[in-house]
């Protein structure tokens, strides 16, 4: 949690974090061994938040790859600082699908329990999402579509900066941090539409 330590509870299952990065990187290896007829571009933003002297603190205010800035209300929400400048280096390439795996918070577990993971999309990702989720409960592996509610994109509404890393309150931990990436989501031309996220 850099210098929002955590609990030594919640440090010892900290490899959780990285269920994103496993994720993709298992699919990675799958649809590579599969042969599919795809272009595939694999991007892993992994970072390290230990304590240090020269660790991020609360309050700084922290600049994206698309220039946004962000003030960090919580360092313990760092993966999607380096998930949002991927997410910008991805959509430099304009793809026809954009997929990124995080674990966000334990809120999304809040919500739907350990085994039913959140699924987010944008609008133009829609139909993807909905074919995933009719395919993941047709092999009893469900995940859950929760909303981009745009009534809690002010939440994340920087003070002095662009956005904050988290959400204004204890309520709709994943919304808000799913919101946050979705700022970074964005058309490779100021003329084209964002890809399906």
């Amino acid at each position: 949690g850099g210098l929002d330590i955590k609990p030594v509870a919640a440090m010892l299952t900290m490899k959780k974090d990285m269920g994103g990065a496993a994720h993709v990187l298992g699919l990675a290896a799958m649809i590579m061994d599969a042969r599919l007829p795809v272009r595939l571009r694999v991007l892993v933003p992994a970072v390290e938040n230990a304590i240090s002297g020269d660790a991020f603190r609360p309050g700084d205010v922290l600049v994206a790859r698309n220039g946004k800035t962000t003030e960090i209300g919580n360092t313990d929400a760092e993966g999607r600082l380096v998930l949002a400048d991927a997410l910008v280096e991805a959509c430099r390439e304009d793809p026809d699908l954009l997929i990124d795996c995080a674990t966000l918070t334990g809120a999304g577990r809040v919500a739907l329990g350990t085994d039913v993971p959140a699924l987010f999309a944008n609008d133009p990702g829609v139909a993807v999402a909905d074919e995933l989720v009719a395919e993941s409960a047709a092999v009893q592996d469900q995940v859950w579509r929760l909303p981009l509610w745009p009534g809690y994109r002010e939440q994340i509404d920087g003070k002095i900066a662009d956005l904050k890393n988290i959400g204004a309150g204890p309520y709709g931990g994943a919304i808000t941090a799913a919101l946050y990436l979705a700022e970074f989501v964005e058309a490779k031309d100021d003329d084209g539409a964002e890809p399906p996220w």
